[in-house]
């Protein structure tokens, strides 16, 4: 998993086919996908119960890319290490899910994984200030965790200001929730370069008819790159 500032696209698999994961997790990355993202939900954390590191691991010989794990779940350490023998590429950590994410950093890290760190809408950016060194992904919520197909919520200035304070750091910012050809400019414009896309990159498509995927993605991307600087 190398670095750029290039935009990617992430679709999340919360919006697909429930019963055929791994066929699913095949037809995005074929139509031009380049992270899988699998929200992680607890019923504790967040209002949803969603999937596991079995399932992760099931996935995992479906995924030729990165497979980008966002645990919506609290507590998180105890759980660490089963995600990363699931073969996840990032693990990303809520700030708000414990009080302690600069030893969840350091876990993740110590996993051999990309270390991320997400905040939810309320959260500032300089939740982050101290840890940035620690960090390989930054996931901004532009919505409240908990359920696909919600409507965004404008972040551009929490995006900015991140971005501003990543300087030359290695570190992406990857925006969760929203996310559609509308959404992408002024997420990308703020300095995002991981797209998460749940329905929007879904929508219309299946296994047995993927091109939809490819177009969904196509134009995400289109309207993303088209301000990005």
């Amino acid at each position: 998993m190398t670095f750029d500032r290039s935009i990617k696209i992430a679709p999340s698999i919360l919006a697909a086919d429930f019963a055929n994961f791994g066929a699913e997790c095949e037809a995005i990355e074929a139509q031009g996908a380049d992270w899988v993202h699998v929200d992680v939900m607890d019923g504790h954390f967040v209002p949803n119960i969603t999937f596991g590191p079995a399932m992760c691991a099931a996935i995992r010989p479906h995924i030729k890319g990165v497979m980008d794990v966002h645990l919506m779940i609290s507590p998180v350490d105890p759980y660490i290490d089963a995600f990363a023998r699931a073969g996840a590429d990032v693990i990303t950590a809520h700030v708000e899910a414990g009080p302690h994410i600069h030893r969840t950093l350091q876990a993740i890290r110590g996993a051999g994984v990309k270390a991320g760190v997400a905040l939810n809408p309320g959260t500032p950016a300089s939740a982050v200030a101290d840890i940035l060194d620690m960090t390989d992904l930054i996931c901004v919520m532009t919505v409240n965790p908990g359920f696909g197909g919600q409507k965004f919520i404008d972040m551009t200035a929490k995006i900015k200001t991140l971005r501003e304070m990543i300087g030359d750091r290695p570190i992406h910012i990857e925006i969760d929730g929203g996310v559609d050809p509308k959404t992408a400019p002024l997420v990308a414009q703020a300095g995002a370069d991981v797209l998460v896309a749940g329905s929007a990159a879904f929508k219309g498509g299946s296994v047995s008819n993927p091109a939809p995927y490819g177009d969904n993605i196509r134009a995400i991307r289109a309207a993303a790159e088209g301000t990005y600087v």
